[in-house]
């Protein structure tokens, strides 16, 4: 038997929207508990730009559910008189600061981050830091329970809290879901739609696409110049094809993020000259810190047909307003979770969302 318990959400700024969709699919399947899910919170910044948490009501015995973006630079305060961006480092200290207002009273805490905070940092090249151990491992300090998160970099990094759980979920499902609305007539065979994994890091979740759909699997080898450091990495000097015929396939790309854009149009341009027809990219974090420039050229080239990224990180109006861009919600998903965390259910269908996709393909292909 289902054991729920009272259940409160904390939206970090920038989060209220999302936490505003997943409450009211909250109250839709609870229509019986009639109350507001919704805990107050503030994050006040003195004039030297320090800050503190703040709880405006009581936290005792809830279970509390805390939705927070750490990559949302459409967030600022005031700091000498001087409006300043959040970074990451903000949101994650305001992240703290909250859970520190709580002060224990709660009767579990969960942290919803969707985008890993330092998860690129998530291992140790010579003389660096470990920053999303040391995050992680803050977190568990403070007593919290659960750590969801999406799409991680390098999932493993969950052993720097081998006793603390820490879910990393997949948006599969919300994609191939999103694909067929916008566009019924694509075909799920072998000789119609390829799979494509724009580098070998990327190669476990295309796998799996691969794998359910039952579609060919190709890669790109990125050949990067190891003598040299530009923004924190090393150049990619090359893409090399590792696949079998691109020739009129429609192409799905996938990948955890788009960060400046250059190597997805750079792998998008490839798969073209190669004789593509139609280019998705399916990415989870569309951060597009260049700005959309270079994809509006590459759109209107012909380049790629559509991007599909989801509203889980923060998206500017200059991005969502574009032609090319196509959100992929994740609202009611998210409180999926958070209903079945609170009654003590089972997850797992949530990770393995195999049985969904059969059902989406099999109600295409009936309308095909």
């Amino acid at each position: 038997m289902k054991q729920a318990h009272d259940l409160a959400i904390i939206a970090m700024r920038g989060c209220e929207k999302i936490a505003g969709e997943i409450e009211y699919y909250l109250r839709e399947w609870r229509p019986n508990e009639g109350h507001q899910y919704r805990l107050p919170t503030s994050c006040p910044r003195f004039g030297t730009g320090e800050g503190k948490g703040v709880v405006e009501q009581t936290a005792r015995g809830r279970d509390v559910f805390i939705v927070a973006d750490m990559f949302n630079y459409g967030i600022t305060y005031q700091m000498y008189g001087m409006p300043n961006r959040m970074s990451p480092d903000d949101h994650f200290q305001d992240l703290k600061r909250t859970v520190g207002a709580l002060g224990g009273k709660a009767r579990r805490v969960t942290v919803i981050m969707p985008m890993l905070y330092e998860g690129r940092q998530h291992k140790r090249s010579g003389r660096e830091s470990l920053d999303c151990a040391i995050a992680l491992q803050e977190l568990e300090n403070m007593r919290v329970s659960n750590i969801i998160t999406f799409d991680a970099h390098d999932p493993r990094v969950q052993n720097a809290i081998p006793l603390s759980d820490f879910d990393n979920l997949q948006p599969t499902y919300q994609f191939l879901k999103a694909l067929v609305r916008s566009y019924p007539d694509i075909r799920f065979d072998k000789d119609k739609l390829l799979i494509v994994s724009p580098d070998e890091g990327g190669m476990g979740r295309c796998m799996y696409y691969s794998s359910v759909l039952g579609l060919d699997l190709g890669m790109f080898y990125k050949r990067r110049d190891y003598s040299v450091v530009i923004d924190g990495k090393n150049p990619i000097v090359s893409h090399r094809w590792l696949g079998s015929d691109v020739e009129g396939k429609d192409v799905i790309i996938v990948d955890d993020m788009i960060a400046s854009g250059e190597s997805m149009i750079d792998v998008a341009c490839k798969l073209k000259s190669m004789g593509a027809r139609q280019i998705f990219i399916f990415t989870t974090f569309g951060l597009f810190v260049a700005g959309p420039g270079k994809f509006d050229e590459a759109y209107k080239s012909g380049i790629f047909t559509r991007i599909f990224t989801t509203n889980l990180t923060y998206r500017p109006d200059e991005i969502t307003s574009r032609e090319w861009y196509c959100e992929v919600n994740m609202a009611k998903y998210l409180a999926y979770i958070i209903d079945a965390i609170n009654e003590e259910c089972s997850l797992s269908e949530m990770f393995d969302p195999y049985k969904k996709i059969k059902q989406l393909l099999a109600v295409h292909r009936g309308r095909a």
